[in-house]
């Protein structure tokens, strides 16, 4: 995926106080980075962080931390969170494919996954957020206890998900529906994404699943 470049972004996210800018260097001390014991959920691939910052402002109790690799979409949510602050949040731009670099074992409760780039192209398969690639290196970082939740309107991407799960050892599928809206269930206390309310609008049903280690 290629996005514009934007004159400033990098500037203005390595000067924001919001987002942390050698997140390796706390491997282990995200709990004393934020100076409590409640849980750490993250969102890979936040896009502008809507979504995150909603959850916040739901659950001031958890702790939370957005992924964007670029620079040029992360700018929009700094510029979101500086219109209103939040305590429980922070940002890092980092490839996913470290996030075992950035946490230790046990170190995240939950991860987040929203309408991620489904690479349709079969060489990229392995470039995929739930890829079987991915669901090893969240294994990695999440507690005993700890799940995904991932929201999509690809029903291919939905499809490979649903089979990278099922084919692994390291995950149980807890839950799943093809239309997430029409799941009294699986929709209660639903935050939807900007995506979300895009695709949705136009018609397209919203899949979900939610795996647990």
């Amino acid at each position: 995926m290629r996005l514009r470049n934007i004159p400033g972004a990098d500037e203005v996210i390595s000067n924001s106080a919001f987002c942390i800018q050698n997140p390796i260097e706390l491997k282990g001390k995200w709990h004393e980075f934020f100076a409590n014991t409640n849980p750490i959920h993250i969102e890979v691939g936040m896009g502008k962080g809507r979504f995150l910052m909603d959850l916040a402002r739901q659950s001031p109790q958890i702790n939370y931390i957005g992924i964007e690799r670029y620079t040029s979409v992360l700018l929009r949510a700094v510029q979101k969170i500086n219109e209103d602050p939040l305590d429980n949040v922070h940002f890092l731009c980092i490839d996913a494919a470290t996030l075992p670099d950035v946490f230790d074992h046990n170190e995240v409760d939950r991860i987040y996954l929203n309408f991620s780039d489904p690479w349709p192209k079969d060489r990229h398969a392995k470039r995929r957020l739930t890829s079987r690639e991915f669901l090893a290196r969240y294994h990695e970082i999440l507690t005993a206890d700890g799940r995904i939740e991932f929201k999509t309107d690809n029903q291919d991407l939905f499809t490979f998900s649903l089979e990278e799960i099922e084919a692994s050892e390291l995950w149980h599928l807890d839950a799943s529906t093809r239309d997430l809206h029409h799941d009294p269930k699986m929709n209660e206390g639903n935050i939807m994404t900007e995506y979300e309310e895009k695709f949705s609008s136009k018609g397209n049903p919203i899949c979900k699943l939610i795996a647990s280690r």
